[in-house]
């Protein structure tokens, strides 16, 4: 267990928790405002004439609208794990953002002439097995993984919608936008442990799980489709080189150990 300095303490650590959330964001943002050539500097009107990005971007959306809906689902049922009425309440206020994310990308999907379900489907498998293989065992695992696990897969998405043209980036990143899943989850974690020390190993090892299989699936996501993982690799759009790709995983990695510090955990 680790000093805590002020700024660390109990009191303020929802504000640091939400600080250390919106970090990626605020940089995939400035990455976005620096890069504002091809087709990140064209609106969607421009960039879709081109079909490989077309079909990108509507793998990207529809991974994203399942990603969403899946968490709305496992947000309402770790709402049974609930110790109080009130956490209930609060899990229940988060479950419902997600699916107000969920049903802004099938609209935007809707308006761009494709079918919802459809640019869905190839994704279900690998999302459905993410949340199989994480499925918590109680309510502290639950928080960890709302807070650590989705925000790693968040980080990834920030990172390609530095590449897009503006309205999907725009799009990507409000609602990748934190449902309040930052303060409560660190206010909750950090009250167990000060509660009871021995809880802060077992999360640690929980999220450093949450860590390798986030990454393994937002990994196989794009490895299984052609045209994302050909945006990614430069084919259209600006795509990253290989240096790139490794300073993209550092920057997640960073953001990670960020959070576990903000939970009083060792990353």
């Amino acid at each position: 267990m680790r000093f805590m300095t002020s700024s660390d303490k109990p009191e303020n650590a929802s504000e640091n928790a939400s600080e250390t959330a919106a970090a990626p964001a605020k940089a995939a943002e400035s990455a976005g405002s620096v890069e504002h050539t091809g087709v990140a500097a064209q609106d969607w009107a421009q960039a879709s004439t081109e079909p490989q990005y077309r079909a990108a971007v509507v793998d990207l959306l529809g991974a994203l609208a399942y990603g969403e809906l899946a968490a709305f689902e496992r947000l309402a049922e770790d709402a049974k794990l609930a110790p109080t009425l009130a956490d209930k309440a609060e899990l229940a206020k988060m479950a419902s953002a997600e699916f107000h994310h969920f049903e802004r990308l099938r609209d935007r999907l809707t308006e761009i002439g494709e079918e919802p379900t459809h640019a869905m489907e190839p994704f279900v498998a690998a999302l459905d097995g993410f949340h199989k293989q994480t499925a918590p065992s109680d309510w502290l695992e639950g928080l960890v993984k709302a807070y650590v696990g989705d925000s790693i897969a968040s980080d990834f998405y920030r990172e390609v919608a530095a590449r897009l043209d503006s309205d999907t980036r725009e799009l990507v990143l409000a609602v990748l936008d934190d449902t309040g899943h930052a303060g409560f989850a660190v206010e909750k974690v950090r009250a167990a442990i000060d509660a009871d020390p021995r809880v802060g190993g077992r999360l640690a090892l929980w999220a450093r799980r949450l860590m390798g299989e986030a990454l393994s699936q937002s990994q196989r996501v794009v490895a299984d489709r052609d045209a994302l993982s050909t945006m990614l690799v430069g084919g259209v759009a600006d795509g990253f080189d290989l240096a790139e790709v490794g300073r993209m995983f550092s920057r997640i990695t960073e953001a990670h150990t960020k959070r576990m510090a903000a939970l009083g955990l060792a990353a």
